[in-house]
């Protein structure tokens, strides 16, 4: 263990004169607004401690979080830039087949699994559906009519929504954004149907009055409003796609570095800020070993590539 230690501290320094003093950047491939972007604020701060420089969070939304993944596949990789993963590019894309400028099994280091976010199935404040059937009800009676937003095609947005379609043999539109805040913008200025989208993003437009939540895409009702029943009361068996967050580097990070940084994401979950993010999101924190992260990825793709939905536009 004190060999291991010193090890660290030799190699920490050459990580920075690689670096040249440059700062960390953390990748976020969406829109500021979302969980993704806020976990990144909440961990680059204690990264930029532990390392001794300064670390900073840029949003390059694209393509559903690839054109930011594609970024830290093809990093060095001294630490310089780092991505707050998320499922689109890291388990639905290759689960789906989707074609990648990158090899998503070899591409990047997983670093530390950090939250969980349940799902809402969210609509205009003021729209007349009460329930998911209600909606599903309307969009049968009116084929393509019914519209629904993502963060992007192959975004975990866009499966849940075809999934949804699947289930209830309707059909939507669907409509492809750069990230989950401009989507509920939409939504509550009613040129845009409904969003099966996170927690986080919904919740102040929800209790503002300017969105309603009709439906909880998880396996129990999402805390910040137990009086939402989840999809799977209102007939749709096993209907739970949420969202996950994790931080990942390049393929070939140094071991010393991948451990300083899996340290900060476990330390920055209970910060008061990291406390306000999930609790604010009903976020589950995790904080996971690189080795746990690694294998819920592989989880995931297995499970996306078995629910077999189609996404189309």
């Amino acid at each position: 263990m004190r060999r291991r230690a010193v090890l660290g501290a030799l190699a920490l320094p050459a990580v920075a004169r690689a670096q040249g003093q440059r700062p960390v950047r953390i990748l976020v491939g969406f829109a500021p607004g979302g969980l993704t972007d806020t976990l990144a604020r909440v961990v680059a701060p204690v990264i930029g401690a532990k390392l001794g420089h300064t670390c900073l969070v840029e949003n390059r939304p694209g393509a559903a979080g690839v054109i930011a993944a594609e970024a830290v596949a093809k990093a060095p990789p001294d630490g310089a830039l780092l991505l707050m993963g998320h499922p689109t590019a890291l388990a639905i894309a290759p689960a789906l087949g989707q074609a990648l400028p990158f090899d998503a099994a070899r591409a990047f280091a997983p670093i530390s699994l950090m939250a969980l976010q349940p799902h809402l199935l969210i609509v205009k404040g003021d729209a007349a559906w009460r329930d998911a059937p209600a909606l599903i009800a309307d969009a049968k009676r009116r084929p393509g009519e019914v519209s629904y937003g993502s963060s992007g095609v192959a975004s975990v947005q866009h499966v849940a929504g075809e999934a949804l379609a699947a289930a209830g043999g309707a059909r939507f539109t669907h409509v492809p954004y750069r990230g989950s805040a401009p989507t509920m913008v939409d939504i509550a200025g009613g040129s845009l149907g409904f969003a099966i989208d996170g927690v986080g993003v919904s919740a102040p437009m929800i209790e503002s009055g300017q969105l309603k939540a009709i439906g909880a895409s998880h396996t129990r009702r999402v805390a910040r409003f137990p009086a939402v029943p989840t999809l799977i009361e209102q007939g749709f068996a096993g209907f739970a796609i949420g969202s996950w967050f994790g931080l990942v580097g390049p393929a070939g990070l140094p071991a010393p570095l991948l451990a300083t940084l899996q340290a900060a994401c476990v330390e920055c979950l209970a910060t008061p800020e990291g406390e306000r993010a999930l609790r604010n999101a009903s976020a589950e924190g995790i904080g996971s070993s690189a080795e746990e992260f690694a294998a819920w990825i592989a989880g995931e793709i297995a499970r996306y590539r078995a629910l077999g939905v189609k996404l189309e536009g």
